[in-house]
């Protein structure tokens, strides 16, 4: 029994030191439990602070960004208004120029005025000297003539008539003479002042376009496998692409300077980019085609805001943007409208005529040629027709389809910008051509017109576009000289190669000469 009950009493005591333990145990539990707790609250804090001061920093950056946007938009602002008061500053200075003719062309009216004033003057007093020698004669003849008065008066009157024929002839042609040689001077003082004041450069394009390589490693990409990736870079672009043992560049050929410059720009993406694959490029030739037409349009708004035409539609600005990539001759079609838009202006405003009509007609004359249907032959009336279609001014069509006198012209401002055309493509250096074949080809229409008999002398002039022809009055009348005009334009037609019109004009005058003694 003894051993019962300390075996009783052990697992009591064992039971009762269990307990214990597990009271101990559970109160660290729970006191571990309250310290984690508290680390993780003020982790949570910590980490809640931290964030909190990173959306401040950045909420102070994105600040700042904006700032700095906001001050280079407003450092923009200032520069276009800079230069808006530099616009008006030269709109002020022309305006007092303009205002200096304007005196100078008063004081020559007056000049003139008075001018003609002394002309009457002295007419009159002629008349009354003629009147008072007319009364002196008849007095005269009455006495010694023994001729009864109407006989002496008939017979005064004749010779009186005569010489009065002679002297209205001396003084109608001294003033003729005059006139033709003021309006002469005139009319070269505003040729030359509106050739002074454009001061456009011309650019010759050429037909290649050169794309340079970061190395010579690339030349194998562009070709690639086969040649896969040059044959369909010029499929799509239909620009020929040479590629030869001239270090690190890539020549691009094609007589469309836009094409070519399309080719250029997927190029140097392409490159730019280094993955060069068939699908990659026509991708990117696409992307490049769209943004050409972007570019168009600003090169055309450009164009509109040098020369200061307005009002002009979204479609008509792309094609003219689109000239910068035409050549006539060598010459580029874009600086030749803009070149005569300005001398259309300026001679314009010295007639007293619209200068913003007379520059819209000049810089539209040629836009025929931003189409891919023009030909040299046929672009003044393509021009036109486009023009038409977008309602443009009866002024500025007749000018494009009237302007190398193709059709009848019905405006001073055509004739404003046909000459303004004339002066713009005929200056030395304006267009491409050798002087060797220049001359010869100047040579060569001289000594045809000279050929023909009758003919004394022939001029070509206008840089080969007209052949001035004067001959013989004796031999030729003016039946034969129309009949002439004909048989020369017919013979340089089948002699010649010439990538312009040539107008024959054959003049036939007759000049008469007497000598006082």
């Amino acid at each position: 029994m003894e051993w019962v009950v300390g075996i009783v009493i052990g697992i009591l005591i064992g039971a009762i030191a269990t307990i214990i333990i597990l009271k101990i145990t559970a109160n660290k539990s729970l006191l571990f439990a309250r310290q984690e707790a508290e680390r993780i609250l003020e982790d949570a804090r910590k980490e809640a602070e931290n964030l909190k001061r990173e959306k401040v920093l950045e909420a102070q950056e994105e600040l700042f960004e904006h700032k700095h946007q906001m001050e280079k938009e407003i450092e923009q602002k200032r520069n276009e208004l800079q230069k808006l008061e530099n616009q008006l500053d030269q709109r002020e200075l022309e305006v007092d120029r303009r205002a200096e003719q304007v005196d100078k062309r008063e004081k020559e009216l007056r000049a003139l005025q008075r001018e003609i004033q002394e002309k009457e003057n002295y007419i009159q007093a002629k008349t009354k000297e003629l009147n008072e020698l007319i009364a002196e004669q008849i007095h005269k003849l009455e006495e010694i003539s023994g001729l009864s008065r109407e006989e002496a008066k008939k017979l005064l009157l004749k010779d009186l008539e005569e010489e009065a024929r002679e002297e209205g002839e001396r003084i109608a042609l001294s003033i003729v003479e005059k006139a033709r040689l003021e309006a002469k001077r005139k009319a070269r003082e505003i040729v030359v002042q509106a050739i002074q004041q454009v001061a456009a450069q011309q650019s010759v394009e050429s037909t290649v376009s050169v794309v340079a390589l970061p190395n010579d490693d690339m030349k194998g990409r562009i070709i690639g496998r086969e040649g896969r990736n040059i044959r369909s870079f010029e499929m799509v672009t239909g620009v020929d692409v040479i590629i030869d043992d001239t270090p690190e560049i890539v020549v691009l050929s094609s007589f469309n300077s836009y094409r070519r410059e399309i080719a250029r720009r997927a190029m140097e993406k392409l490159i730019a980019d280094g993955r060069i694959h068939p699908a990659r490029i026509e991708e990117v030739v696409e992307k490049t085609e769209q943004e050409m037409k972007e570019s168009l349009r600003e090169i055309g708004e450009q164009a509109l805001l040098e020369v200061g035409v307005h009002g002009v539609p979204p479609e008509l600005v792309e094609l003219l943007g689109k000239l910068k990539y035409r050549t006539s001759y060598g010459q580029n079609v874009l600086n030749h409208c803009i070149e005569v838009a300005y001398l259309c202006g300026i001679m314009a405003a010295e007639l007293d005529l619209e200068v913003h009509l007379a520059k819209r007609a000049g810089l539209f004359h040629d836009i025929g040629k931003a189409l891919d249907s023009y030909t040299e032959a046929n672009h003044a009336q393509v021009g036109a027709d486009l023009l038409r279609k977008f309602n443009e001014h009866e002024v500025v069509i007749n000018a494009a389809e009237a302007h190398h006198d193709e059709k009848m012209v019905n405006s001073i401002y055509t004739l404003l910008v046909a000459a303004a055309d004339q002066i713009s493509a005929s200056r030395p250096g304006a267009r491409r051509e050798t002087l060797e074949n220049f001359i010869q080809r100047m040579e060569q229409l001289e000594d045809i017109a000279t050929s023909f008999e009758g003919v004394d002398r022939a001029y070509a002039i206008q840089a080969g576009r007209e052949v001035r022809v004067f001959v013989e009055t004796e031999t030729v009348d003016d039946n034969r000289a129309r009949a002439l005009a004909r048989e020369i334009a017919k013979k340089i037609q089948e002699e010649m190669e010439f990538p312009w019109e040539i107008r024959v004009s054959v003049i036939r005058e007759y000049r008469a000469y007497d000598y006082a003694t």
